[in-house]
């Protein structure tokens, strides 16, 4: 043993066999996570140059996927400053928006949705196209945490060069879809992505937002999944455009094939969830690479046929008019949440309320009628002006 070490007995250690050494001389900070102050460099992350909006818009547009990735993350922030030159950077990329088909795919956890889309991604690459991917992971209810997973799981598309994926944390948004998302969408289309694919959290009865972004729908299910009347009450499968019965495969392709047949029967009894397009169940499996052409096909179909009745465009103009709709919600919301007047008057109503000297109600109208939208909207700036 070198010299320059000593070793002592712990209590509880066996006599006579000493195994714990003194450590490096010098070293006063016993902490965890100690560093060795001889070792000569900085562990310091650098500082990562800040892009322009001009080169934001120059590398989105040449398909450069760091550049993508830094744009999304503006876009994603918080911070003021930030919403105002990512809403400039893509008020500037919105021509080359709106080409790609946008893709909704969720259902239960174990469905094995992450899977399908990798497969169907790597065979939609191998055709030729640029895949998308926008995974949204559940967050904690509690730390706000996600572990954001989806992109180690989609291990062998995440290394092509034709997709790009973007984990990116629910954070209690109804759907499991990020307040962003659509603008996230816009940015992946302006970098020249054809087929946009977007994984939900797949809670059951709080979909209605995914629909909303989306052309086509998909619901993928398992066999044996116990009530089939749950489907019918959750009211998911008046979303779906297709049904696709994944895990098709082995001693489980027999169950596959009874449960299509079933969802079949239920199919017979729910309003088609798009006009003109009959909704049908399919049978996939994501580990032996079987169905996934039929269900491209399928897609390309309902495009084609969606096209030519209009349905198609007429849903991407809803959807453009409620995205417009939720944008002045939040709006209207910040607006009156940090006005100075509301948030100065705030503790002093909430106090009264958890006494009950007042109503919910009644605090409601006292803070409405002190509000003053004029006033509140001073603050704001101009989005698309550089000063």
């Amino acid at each position: 043993m070198d010299k320059n070490y000593t070793t002592t007995n712990p209590e509880w250690a066996v006599q006579g066999n000493s195994a714990v050494m003194s450590g490096i001389e010098g070293i006063k900070d016993t902490t965890v996570g100690n560093i060795n102050p001889y070792l000569n460099f900085s562990m310091k992350p650098k500082n990562r140059k800040v892009l322009t909006e001009d080169e934001l818009v120059d590398g989105v547009t040449k398909g450069d996927r760091t550049v993508l990735s830094r744009a999304i993350t503006l876009i994603e922030s918080n911070s003021p400053k930030h919403f105002a030159k990512a809403q400039r950077v893509l008020q500037r990329l919105l021509p080359k928006t709106g080409k790609a088909l946008r893709v909704g795919i969720t259902g239960v956890p174990g469905a094995g949705k992450s899977t399908l889309i990798e497969a169907f991604g790597n065979m939609l690459c191998d055709e030729g196209h640029k895949v998308a991917v926008l995974a949204v992971d559940p967050t904690s209810s509690i730390t706000r945490g996600s572990i954001l997973g989806d992109k180690t799981r989609m291990s062998t598309l995440s290394r092509r060069e034709e997709a790009f994926i973007r984990p990116s944390p629910a954070g209690g948004t109804l759907g499991g879809v990020a307040r962003k998302s659509r603008e996230t969408m816009l940015m992946c289309e302006a970098a020249g992505y054809d087929v946009i694919l977007t994984e939900t959290v797949g809670v059951g009865q709080s979909e209605t937002i995914v629909r909303s972004m989306v052309d086509f729908f998909m619901l993928v299910v398992l066999t044996g999944a116990g009530d089939d009347l749950q489907g019918i009450k959750k009211g998911i499968m008046e979303l779906a455009d297709a049904i696709v019965i994944n895990k098709a495969d082995g001693d489980n392709l027999v169950k596959a094939k009874v449960t299509r047949g079933e969802y079949e029967r239920m199919i017979e009894f729910i309003r088609p969830a798009t006009e003109g397009w009959p909704t049908h169940a399919y049978l996939c499996s994501a580990v032996e690479k079987t169905g996934l052409q039929e269900l491209w096909k399928v897609i390309q179909l309902f495009k084609e046929i969606t096209n030519a009745s209009g349905v198609f465009q007429r849903r991407r103009d809803s959807q453009l008019l409620d995205w417009m709709k939720s944008m002045i919600d939040d709006h209207l919301h910040n607006l009156f949440f940090e006005d100075a007047v509301i948030t100065g008057r705030m503790p002093e109503v909430r106090e009264a309320v958890l006494n009950g000297v007042i109503s919910p109600t009644q605090a409601v109208a006292e803070l409405i009628k002190i509000f003053d939208v004029k006033r509140a909207s001073e603050r704001q700036v101009d989005l698309f002006s550089n000063t």
